[in-house]
């Protein structure tokens, strides 16, 4: 039961226990205790809003930034990661495959302000050795969910 209610939050965080109940076949009050469970346990982590910036024109820069760090004895990756998600301007930080070892997700008004963080905050850290500064221009799809409008074919079909 814990898979369906997840499947189904992740993709409507604002579906009510009834209507999740029916969606997934199970009796309000179990899916209800379910939910209340995750949330404890921390399972479920929060509740987030898709919000599409660009419609209402609100000026956001996000940066996805590869971090090649080096591991600290006996803690590996974690502690450095720490370091970094402490900062309000970090929305996620990752540990990756490739190239480098940690991807930061970064928002911040201007292009300025993320550089910024960038050069005086991220970059001095003990453990960084290169950091790579990849800004998001546009968002087709995020988290599932399609955020531009795709145009309608108005050409005349021609035989």
């Amino acid at each position: 039961m814990r898979e369906k209610i997840l499947k189904v939050l992740e993709k409507n965080a604002r579906v009510d226990i009834d209507e999740l109940a029916v969606l997934i076949g199970e009796d309000p009050e179990a899916v209800a205790a379910e939910v209340t469970a995750m949330e404890k346990e921390n399972i479920i982590s929060g509740y987030n809003t898709m919000i599409n910036w660009d419609k209402i024109g609100v000026e956001r820069v996000t940066a996805m930034i590869e971090v090649s760090v080096t591991p600290q004895r006996n803690m590996g990756f974690d502690a450095i990661a720490r370091k970094i998600y402490q900062y309000p301007e970090v929305d996620s930080v990752s540990l990756i495959s490739g190239g480098f070892d940690l991807m930061v997700t970064v928002e911040g008004r201007t292009l300025k302000e993320v550089s910024s963080f960038v050069s005086e905050k991220l970059s001095p850290l003990d453990s960084v050795i290169q950091t790579k500064t990849n800004f998001i221009l546009k968002r087709y799809k995020d988290h599932g969910i399609v955020m531009t409008e795709t145009k309608k074919d108005e050409r005349i079909p021609m035989s």
